[in-house]
C-alpha cells in the first residue's frame, strides 16, 4: 500500500523573526513528525514583485513537484500544541481547511467569482491545508499587484493596530481561488468540535501584535501548555 505524503510548509524570507522562530519551530517539527509529513520552509522569493506573503502560492508548484497527498501551510509565528491531531484523518481530498475564516466582504471588493459562489469566505490562512485534488488553492492570480491590492481593505481593528492592504494579499488570493474553482472548504475549529476536542487549545497565533509581544505570549504558552523540554528543543541542529 502507498504510503500518504504529506508535507507541512512554513515561510522564513530574509531570516524572519528567529526570536519568535527559536520557539515555534520545535513545536512545528515535532508535529510535523508525528503526523508522518515532512517539514519545509519556503526561504528564496519566487514572486518578487508581490508583498512577500504572496510566497505562500510557491505551493501551487511545489506540491506538484514533490507529489504530495496533502499540503499544509503554518505561518512561522503559529504554536501548534503537541497534543493535535492529524487533521488529514478526518477531511476529505476534495474538501481544503483553514483554521477559520472571516465574512469576505468586509475584507474584499467582490468580483464575479465571489458573486457566483455566494458563500462569502475569507480565508485566515495562517493554517491552511489541501490535498493534491485542491491545488487550485494556491494557484497565483491572473491580476497585477496594484490590482489584487486594490480589492483589500483591513478590518478596522487591524487598521489600527498596522495591519496593510500589503499584508493581506494571500489572505485575498485564496479567498479568490475558493470562489473561482468552488472548492469545497471547511474550518478546522469546526473539524475540532466535530471530533470531541472542542475545549483544547491546539494552536495559538497572534498577527496584531508586535515581535516582542508575540515571543512574551508564545513564553507564556509554553507554560500554560506545559510543553515538555524534549520537545521544545525538538529538531535543533
Amino acid at each position: 500500500m502507498k504510503s500518504i505524503k504529506k508535507t507541512v510548509f512554513t515561510l522564513n524570507v530574509n531570516n524572519y523573526a528567529p526570536e519568535i522562530r527559536e520557539i515555534t519551530y520545535p513545536l512545528l517539527k515535532y508535529w510535523a513528525h508525528k503526523i508522518g509529513a515532512e517539514f519545509y520552509e519556503i526561504t528564496e522569493r519566487k514572486f518578487p514583485e508581490w508583498p512577500v506573503t504572496y510566497e505562500k502560492l510557491q505551493i501551487f508548484e511545489l506540491g506538484r513537484q514533490m507529489e504530495n497527498d496533502w499540503n499544509i501551510y503554518v505561518d512561522a509565528d503559529a504554536a501548534i500544541h503537541p497534543g493535535c491531531p492529524d487533521w488529514t484523518n478526518f477531511l476529505k481530498k476534495d474538501t481544503i481547511a483553514h483554521w477559520n475564516c472571516d465574512m469576505a466582504n468586509v475584507r474584499w471588493r467582490y468580483d464575479k467569482y465571489f458573486l457566483r459562489d455566494g458563500r462569502n469566505w475569507g480565508t485566515g490562512n495562517w493554517f491552511t491545508m489541501g490535498s493534491d485534488w485542491c491545488l487550485d488553492m494556491w494557484r497565483p492570480l491572473e491580476v497585477t499587484p496594484e490590482e489584487a491590492i486594490s480589492n483589500i481593505f483591513p478590518t478596522h481593528h487591524e487598521m489600527k493596530t498596522g495591519v496593510t492592504s500589503e499584508h493581506l494579499v494571500d489572505d485575498y488570493a485564496l479567498s479568490c481561488n475558493i470562489a473561482r474553482f468552488g472548492l469545497k472548504a471547511e474550518k478546522i475549529m469546526d473539524v475540532r468540535d466535530r471530533i470531541g476536542l472542542k475545549d483544547m487549545g491546539l494552536m495559538m497565533h497572534l498577527y496584531m501584535c508586535s515581535n516582542e509581544t508575540k515571543v512574551v505570549n508564545l513564553k507564556e504558552m509554553l507554560v500554560k501548555w506545559e510543553i515538555p523540554e524534549y520537545v521544545q528543543n525538538y529538531g535543533r541542529e
